[in-house]
Order: C-alpha cells, then structure tokens, then sequence
C-alpha cells in the first residue's frame, strides 16, 4: 500500500472514504482491508461505535468484491 500524503488524501472524493468526517479511506482493496481492520481495533479501544464499524465494514466490502470490467 502506498503512502498517502495530505495532498494526496485531499485530492480522494468523500465517496470513496467509508468512515465519519473523511475517516478511513477505500479507494482499493488494500485501504478497504485496512479499513476493515483498523475499525475493529478503534471499537476494542471505544473511540468507535459497532454501528459505525458495520457501516465502514459494509462499504470496504464493497470495494474488496468489485470485479474489475
């Protein structure tokens, strides 16, 4: 997975980032794991709700089972 920079981070659309206030970015597979994962950690820690974490589960999974046209 490639660094992201701020400048990069800010060039995202907010489509394309699953979590509250431009939280956990998805725009491939490897940001969707990611995103999947890191979610789990901040509900454990309490900094994220179960509710907020399905959601951002549900949109990584949707970038990790999109097939490629």
């Amino acid at each position: 997975m490639a660094k992201l920079t701020s400048k990069g981070r800010a060039k995202i659309p907010a489509a394309k980032f699953a979590g509250p206030n431009r939280s956990y970015p998805v725009e491939d597979k490897a940001h969707a794991k990611a995103a999947i994962g890191l979610s789990a950690f901040a509900v454990q820690k309490g900094t994220l709700s179960p509710a907020a974490r399905a959601k951002i589960v549900a949109k990584a999974e949707k970038v990790i089972n999109k097939k490629k046209k």
